[in-house]
């Protein structure tokens, strides 16, 4: 019997002949990452356990995005807390505000991340490098702990559901709308402690940066990790990062032909429209044509599910010329410093900013409803972000909206969820 690409990873991350999906093993790490919310937990064991050096500190990634730049004290603390542990142990890789972003896209642009990798993180969407053909997953606080003292982990292998899209997606229609359009399918718990495998012709038309926004919402249904395995687009972005990081070997696994999958799930994406969730699971959701007359108060576009660059191009072509409706406050966050800079070069920061937008730096604020774009009560947002829940961004009775950019910018033009094609 073959393997899964998932399969194939964690086999080769142990010691053992074979694996087999519910077994226990223990797996060698190639990277762990923390944020400044969730390492100072982890930071608190490992000093509780009386570890007085960590197991690579080269393979420790340490990233301050959450509260980020400090809102009030008690982040500043633990922004803090993250600084001295990075210069106590020389954390080669920690990124001070300035130069830092959002983790999950400052790690595949800094070649952080390589196909073949298994990674851990204690944040969720961590699942996002699985876009290059990596193990990625979200773990415990106390989890990334036990990491950073011994560089292994426990884990039981997951069983793996295969996706396949056929068909070439339509204008405005991107990574968002197919992994909306599949949570929708399926439900926040349809893939349970699973790894979601992603293939087919439309995923081949995809770009890197809609790759990572669907492993990254991967965890939105319930999966374990999301994957994709690499390809030509794949192979062509790790060669360029890979500059940054001096990093020259990775290995790329492909599932086998006789692979064992609990279920396969086929759809076909050409007729595809953009689609959004409502309020207040990422599963409710509906085309956009479906969600006339709903007015908003609040746009973000950015987040680690959609602040790249390519996310920021889109929002820019349908914001191009045009002005941000008068009623609605929309609030553009670049996910890395490197983004921003190349968005300014582009002159998409100018197209924003003439449209009406305020444009931030790299922070997780508004997503978690820590900071910068807070809603108050009985108060409507679209965001390009990756939940929608309850409270999610502010007040309880608050509601959010999740889109693709594009959805989200002509949003902001007209006043209520719109379509691009009404603006452009």
């Amino acid at each position: 019997m073959g393997y899964t690409i998932t399969e194939k990873i964690l086999l080769d991350h142990t010691d053992r002949k074979s694996i087999s999906p519910g077994d226990l093993i223990e797996c060698v790490i190639d990277l762990a990452l923390g944020n400044d919310i969730t390492a100072p937990l982890a930071i608190t064991e490992f000093e509780r356990a009386g570890e007085k050096r960590v197991f690579d500190n080269k393979k420790i990634v340490l990233v301050p995005d959450h509260f980020s730049p400090a809102n009030d004290v008690k982040s500043a603390e633990q922004l803090k807390i993250l600084r001295e542990f990075a210069r106590r142990y020389n954390i080669e890789h920690y990124y001070e505000i300035g130069c830092m972003g959002i983790e999950h896209a400052l790690i595949p642009e800094e070649g952080l991340a390589m196909p073949g990798d298994l990674i851990i993180g204690a944040d969720s969407h961590t699942s996002t490098y699985g876009a290059l053909g990596a193990f990625s997953t979200g773990v415990g606080s106390t989890d990334l702990a036990a990491v950073f003292i011994k560089g292994k982990l426990w884990f039981k292998v997951p069983e793996s559901i295969k996706f396949i899209y056929n068909g070439k997606p339509n204008k405005w229609v991107g990574g968002k709308d197919i992994i909306l359009f599949t949570i929708q399918d399926i439900g926040v718990d349809g893939a349970l402690y699973m790894a979601m495998e992603f293939t087919g012709e439309a995923i081949s038309h995809l770009t890197m940066d809609d790759r990572f926004t669907i492993c990254n919402m991967a965890i939105e249904a319930g999966g374990k990790n999301g994957i994709i395995i690499p390809d030509a687009v794949t192979l062509e972005y790790v060669k360029e990062v890979a500059k940054k990081s001096g990093r020259k070997k990775y290995t790329v696994y492909k599932s086998d032909a006789d692979a064992q999958y609990s279920e396969v799930k086929e759809y076909d994406i050409s007729k595809l429209e953009p689609q959004v969730a409502f309020p207040s699971l990422p599963s409710n959701v509906k085309p956009v044509s479906a969600a006339k007359n709903i007015k908003i108060d609040q746009v973000v576009i950015g987040s680690c599910t959609n602040g790249r660059l390519g996310d920021l191009r889109q929002a820019a072509k349908v914001l191009k010329g045009k002005s941000v409706y008068k009623d609605v406050r929309t609030l553009v966050f670049p996910a890395t410093q490197s983004i921003y800079l190349q968005a300014v070069k582009e002159g998409l920061i100018e197209i924003f900013i003439k449209a009406g937008c305020a444009v931030s730096t790299p922070t997780c604020g508004p997503c978690i409803g820590g900071h910068m774009g807070v809603l108050a009560e009985g108060e409507r947002c679209i965001a390009t972000t990756n939940r929608n829940f309850v409270g999610r961004m502010g007040h309880p009775k608050s509601e959010i909206y999740l889109s693709n950019p594009a959805v989200a910018a002509a949003s902001a033009v007209k006043g209520r969820i719109a379509h691009p094609e009404e603006v452009v």
